[in-house]
């Protein structure tokens, strides 16, 4: 992927995590209730998703995984150092912050689970398209 995608990306990540956070205040969602929180981040999925989804299908033929583990990079990895320098740094959390704001966590790992797994579906089947047609 060329360096200006990867900027993009990571641009619009950081405006994605600014936004949360600034929704989140003034004590990074722990004021909800944990019911909240998990219908919250059930919310949040099918949308996201979808994104993965429709990028992965609009990539060059084949290219549906490579797509989908590049958003789950930006998805996880940015938002984890921003979470942890944040939660775990200026709040004082340390790595217990991974506990203490489960509702993060679920999206460090989820998108490594899901959208590997959409890329590879939307790979087969662009390839059972070609080979039906």
């Amino acid at each position: 992927m060329p360096v200006p995608k990867h900027l993009r990306l990571l641009i619009i990540v950081t405006l994605a995590w600014l936004i949360f956070w600034l929704a989140g205040l003034p004590d990074y969602y722990r004021q909800y209730s944990h019911r909240f929180m998990v219908l919250f981040d059930a919310a949040i999925l099918p949308p996201l998703w979808l994104v993965v989804y429709l990028t992965a299908k609009n990539a060059r033929k084949g290219g549906g995984l490579a797509v989908s583990l590049w958003l789950s990079f930006y998805i996880t990895v940015p938002l984890f150092i921003y979470d942890l320098i944040y939660c775990g740094i200026h709040l004082g959390y340390g790595i217990s912050f991974l506990w203490e704001y489960w509702y993060l966590t679920v999206y460090y790992i989820l998108p490594w689970l899901i959208f590997p797994l959409t890329g590879l579906w939307v790979d087969r089947r662009g390839s059972l398209n070609l080979t039906s047609a």
